[in-house]
């Protein structure tokens, strides 16, 4: 039987980039149509937010990868949390 840390190596687990957040009225949602911007907390230059499940795990930066133009994101890391420091 394989040792359960390598066993748990292969499992996925999703990361949720949180870009920001919007603290609308109720009236504002239910009046929220095709086309409406929603303000949020943050500026495109701001970190992005990483969790796992409801845990910060880390900060990073959005960027374009792949071919130029192509629109397809990913993350840097800059701030990784240790397990004492995840919030």
């Amino acid at each position: 039987m394989p040792e359960p840390s390598k066993f748990l190596n292969n499992v996925p687990v999703e990361i949720t980039v949180s870009v920001g957040r919007a603290r609308p009225a109720i009236r504002e949602v239910l009046s929220m149509a095709d086309g409406t911007i929603l303000p949020l907390d943050k500026r495109m230059d701001d970190p992005v937010d990483l969790f796992i499940g409801d845990k910060l795990i880390a900060r990073g930066v959005l960027e374009e990868i792949g071919e130029p133009g192509s629109g397809a994101l990913g993350v840097r890391l800059t701030e990784l949390f240790s397990e004492s420091e995840a919030i």
